[in-house]
């Protein structure tokens, strides 16, 4: 279930990347819930992570993430990734999702820049 897991936990980075957005479905639980404090729709299941990947993906375009290590324990998989904007800025991210049935019902994700002179 471990290989599963972490190419589902992959899948979503994929999303982010090409705006699929029908293929959540397949991914995350209708009732997930994602904890980012920056993420005004964290609490909205399902529905509300697509408006965070369609509103994100709006606002830059451009922005790749790429998956650089995975973790897994149990039914947690940590990934911890970078991307880069447009304008070249690099940033950084750790997700930790936890699944049941096959899917995403919760994720704790948080990004930051990795040059803050920018």
């Amino acid at each position: 279930m471990s290989e599963q897991h972490k190419a589902a936990a992959r899948a979503v980075f994929d999303v982010w990347n090409d705006g699929r957005l029908e293929r959540l479905d397949a991914l995350i639980a209708p009732h997930v819930v994602h904890h980012d404090p920056y993420d005004p729709h964290g609490a909205d299941g399902l529905v509300g992570m697509k408006q965070t990947i369609a509103s994100v993906r709006a606002r830059f375009p451009a922005l790749r993430l790429t998956v650089e290590d995975q973790i897994v324990e149990d039914d947690q998989v940590a990934t911890r990734s970078t991307g880069r904007l447009a304008s070249g800025r690099a940033i950084a991210g750790i997700t930790i999702d936890r699944f049941e049935d096959g899917k995403i019902v919760e994720a704790w994700r948080s990004m930051v820049p990795l040059d803050t002179s920018q």
